[in-house]
C-alpha cells in the first residue's frame, strides 16, 4: 500500500504513528494511505520554516519571483500527471481537474509580480528635507489549511504569493486527496526554492491545534466549512494570529422572467453540477420570479438533465464525477430525502445512479428539486452535492430578501436582459462576489476572493492584492538629514 508521508525542509518524512486510508471515490476502494502527522511532526515543520526565514527574507523579491516563473512552467510540463492525481482522489473530471489547475496556475503568475507589488510608496519633502516611504515586509513563519474539493487550486492561492512576499509556510491539506498537492510542493523545490521555505504536513485535528497555537506561526489561512472557519478563526485570534478563514456558501441565481432562458439553463448545469456540486461557489438555488419564469426554468432544466453523464474521472465525456466519501454521499441523499419529507418535489431523482462498471463508487446524480422553501432544512443548509434547488417569489425585491436574509453570503448571480435590473442587484445585494449573467463570478488571480456574513471571517480576502496585505506588514520610515552645520532647538509641540 503506497503511503504518503510529509514535505519538511526539502526531504520526504513519513511518520507512520498513525495512518488514514485514501479512497478512489469512483471505485469506493481504498488505493493509499496517508500518514497522520503528530505534534512533534508539526513541530518539525515549523522550526524548518523558522530557520529558513532569515536568508529568504533577504532574498530580493526579483529572484523570489525567478522561482516562481520556473514553477509555473513545472506546473503545465506536469498538469497531465497532476490532474490524474486529482481524478484518482478527488473523483474529478479530467477537463475540471484542468480547469482548477489552470486557476491555481494563475496565482502563481500574479506572484510572479513581487518586485511590482512589494515596491511600496515614496513621498519626497513631506517636511523641510524629509523623505518618507513605506515597504511591505514579510510576516514569518505562515500556515495554510486547504480543503478536499480543490486540492490543487487552494493551496495556490496561499502558498505562492506568501512566500514571495517573503515568508515561509506550513501547508496543511487535506487528509482526503493529498497526492497532488504533496506533488506540487516538490515541483516547488524542483524549481529552486530553498530547503525549509515551504513545508507540507499532511495531518487531522492534531495538526491543526499545533499550527493555531504556537507562538512561531504568526498568520493561517484557511479555506473550508463554517463550523470549522469559526473554529480556526476564533482560536487563531485567541493565540495573537492574523487570520483568514473563509467559510461555507448557499449561492442563489435569481431567474428573472426576461431572462434567455436557454443560456440560463446551460449555466446552471454547469454551475450546480460541476465537480458535483463541491464548489464553495456552486450555485445551489435558483429564485424564479413569477411562476412562468419558474415553470419554463423547470421544464428546460429536467430536459437539459437528462443528457449530463456521471462517471469516472478520465472520461472527458463525463459531465461530472463522484463525491468525496460514502458519508458524504449519504449526507447529500439525506438533504435530498429532507427536502421530499418537507413537501418540496423532486423533478430529477439522483439518489440511485446507475454508473456500469463503478456501482461501489461513491456517485449521486444530477437532481433538481422544485417547491423549496426557507423553511425547510434543505434550503438552510449547505449541501455541497449536485443538487439544484428551485425557489419560486413573486418580484425581484422578494428575491433579493430571501438572499439577504440568508446567513451565508459568499456567492450570487441574477440571469436578465435589464441592464436597471443588474445594477440594482449588483448595488444592494448583500453579498461578496456578485455575477451579471455570469453564474460562477470567481475573481481572476489580481482581484481578490471573499464572501461576506459567514463566509468570511477576518477583514482581508483571499489572493490578489487582499493577499498581498495579508501575508505582509507595513513599515513607514521618515528620514531627514539636516543641513550641515544646521542644529535645531528643542520643541515640545507635536511635529506638523
Amino acid at each position: 500500500m503506497n503511503t504518503i508521508g510529509h514535505l519538511i525542509n526539502g526531504q520526504l518524512v513519513n511518520t507512520a504513528q498513525r495512518m488514514q486510508d485514501v479512497y478512489n471515490p469512483a471505485t469506493g476502494s481504498v488505493s493509499k494511505q496517508v500518514a497522520l502527522a503528530p505534534k512533534e511532526t508539526v513541530e518539525e515543520a515549523i522550526a524548518a520554516a523558522e530557520a529558513a526565514f532569515p536568508a529568504w527574507r533577504d532574498t530580493p523579491p526579483l529572484k523570489r519571483a525567478r522561482v516562481m516563473f520556473r514553477f509555473k512552467e513545472l506546473l503545465e510540463q506536469n498538469a497531465d500527471k497532476i490532474c490524474q492525481m486529482i481524478g484518482e482522489e478527488h473523483g474529478k473530471i479530467c477537463h475540471d481537474a484542468a480547469g482548477e489547475l489552470q486557476r491555481g496556475i494563475e496565482n502563481v503568475e500574479y506572484a510572479c509580480g513581487a518586485p511590482e507589488l512589494l515596491k511600496g510608496e515614496f513621498s519626497k519633502n513631506v517636511g523641510p528635507n524629509i523623505d518618507s516611504w513605506s515597504e511591505f515586509q514579510p510576516l514569518g513563519v505562515v500556515a495554510g489549511i486547504t480543503p478536499f474539493n480543490f486540492p490543487a487550486m487552494v493551496p495556490m492561492w496561499m502558498f505562492p504569493l506568501a512566500i514571495v512576499c517573503g515568508n515561509t509556510f506550513i501547508l496543511k491539506p487535506s487528509e482526503r486527496d493529498p497526492s497532488s498537492t504533496l506533488y506540487i510542493a516538490q515541483l516547488l523545490q524542483e524549481a529552486g526554492l530553498p530547503d525549509g521555505v515551504l513545508n507540507v504536513v499532511n495531518g487531522d485535528k492534531e495538526a491543526v491545534d499545533v499550527l493555531l497555537s504556537d507562538d512561531r506561526i504568526k498568520a493561517v489561512s484557511f479555506v473550508g466549512s463554517t463550523p470549522i472557519a469559526e473554529y480556526i478563526y476564533s482560536t487563531a485570534c485567541a493565540n495573537g494570529k492574523r487570520c483568514q478563514a473563509l467559510g461555507g456558501a448557499k449561492n442563489h441565481a435569481i431567474v428573472m422572467p426576461d431572462a434567455d432562458m436557454d443560456n440560463a439553463v446551460n449555466q446552471l448545469l454547469g454551475a450546480a453540477f460541476g465537480s458535483s456540486g463541491e464548489r464553495c461557489m456552486a450555485l445551489s438555488v435558483a429564485v424564479a420570479v413569477g411562476d412562468d419564469a419558474a415553470d419554463t426554468l423547470v421544464a428546460k432544466m429536467q430536459t437539459a438533465m437528462e443528457n449530463l453523464t456521471v462517471g469516472e474521472y478520465s472520461d472527458k465525456n463525463n459531465d461530472f464525477g463522484p463525491v468525496i466519501t460514502r458519508q458524504h454521499q449519504q449526507k447529500v441523499v439525506g438533504y435530498i430525502n429532507s427536502a421530499e419529507a418537507d413537501g418540496a418535489k423532486v423533478v430529477v431523482d439522483g439518489r440511485e445512479p446507475s454508473i456500469s462498471g463503478y456501482e461501489n463508487g461513491f456517485f449521486v446524480g444530477a437532481t433538481l428539486i422544485d417547491g423549496v422553501t426557507p423553511s425547510m432544512q434543505s434550503y438552510q443548509e449547505e449541501i455541497f452535492g449536485p443538487v439544484l434547488q428551485v425557489v419560486r417569489v413573486k418580484t425581484m425585491e422578494e428575491a433579493m430578501q430571501l438572499i439577504n436574509d440568508h446567513e451565508y453570503g459568499n456567492g450570487t448571480c441574477i440571469f436578465t436582459r435589464d441592464g436597471e435590473a443588474a445594477r440594482y442587484f449588483s448595488n444592494h445585494i448583500q453579498v461578496g462576489m456578485v455575477g451579471i449573467n455570469v453564474p460562477l463570478p470567481v475573481p481572476v488571480a489580481y482581484h481578490s476572493f471573499g464572501g461576506w456574513k459567514r463566509s468570511l471571517f477576518g477583514d482581508l480576502h483571499a489572493y490578489g492584492p487582499d493577499g498581498v496585505r495579508f501575508y505582509t506588514k507595513r513599515k513607514t520610515i521618515t528620514q531627514r538629514w539636516p543641513s550641515s552645520g544646521v542644529r535645531e532647538g528643542v520643541s515640545f509641540a507635536f511635529p506638523s
